[in-house]
């Protein structure tokens, strides 16, 4: 069972995203929050193992609180809940550790299934919302050659190049021809290298290395 704590200062919003994942077999929600102090007293009393955490909040916003979530609860992933307009305050999310995003116009199906991933340690990032966060993110990220890089094998390289470009484990496994199960494998070692939390972080690094733009 997958604990999921909700965070959202609209009761509506709120308390319809908790319903529909607590209506979900495998999820169940622990706690929910109306801003980033309570969403953050609620992940130390709950450990739950996914935040869904809404980016403008009161006392404490959305991207302090998962800065700080990711670095005193590593155990808890993280998924932002946006807007266009708030694409600007997404990048500090990205780099503090956020697992995934959303819109918050997201069907009921999309919302659980995105749980479902950033819990099972996938990257989530909406359809419509990837190419503008992932071009913009390219386009300012500093060049600074992840750590670990040059010690990544010829293939583990090929793995995170595909990941960088947004490719599923199975989209991964047929652009080069392995299984889907070796994927997997090489996308955990390239985890280890390069000191990541998951594969939005992959992302990252492969764009502040230059070896993806």
């Amino acid at each position: 069972m997958t604990r999921v704590v909700v965070a959202d200062d609209q009761p509506v919003v709120l308390h319809g995203f908790a319903a529909i994942l607590d209506s979900a077999d495998d999820l169940e929600v622990v706690a929910t929050a109306t801003d980033g102090v309570e969403l953050i007293a609620a992940v130390e009393r709950t450990s739950p193992d996914v935040a869904v955490v809404d980016v403008r909040m009161p006392r404490l916003d959305g991207i302090s609180a998962t800065a700080r979530i990711c670095a005193e609860h590593p155990g808890t992933r993280v998924l932002i809940l946006t807007t266009f307009d708030l694409d600007e305050y997404v990048y500090d999310a990205l780099r503090a550790g956020a697992s995934g995003f959303l819109l918050k116009d997201t069907t009921a199906e999309r919302l659980v299934e995105g749980v479902r991933m950033v819990a099972d340690g996938s990257m989530l990032l909406g359809p419509s919302v990837t190419r503008r966060l992932v071009g913009d993110f390219a386009a300012r990220a500093p060049r600074t050659r992840a750590p670990g890089l040059d010690a990544l094998t010829p293939r583990e390289t090929e793995v995170l190049l595909a990941v960088a470009r947004g490719l599923s484990n199975a989209e991964v496994g047929a652009a080069l021809f392995i299984g889907e199960q070796t994927v997997k494998s090489h996308v955990s070692e390239v985890l280890r290298k390069l000191g990541c939390r998951d594969r939005v972080q992959l992302v990252i690094a492969a764009y502040e290395s230059g070896i993806v733009g």
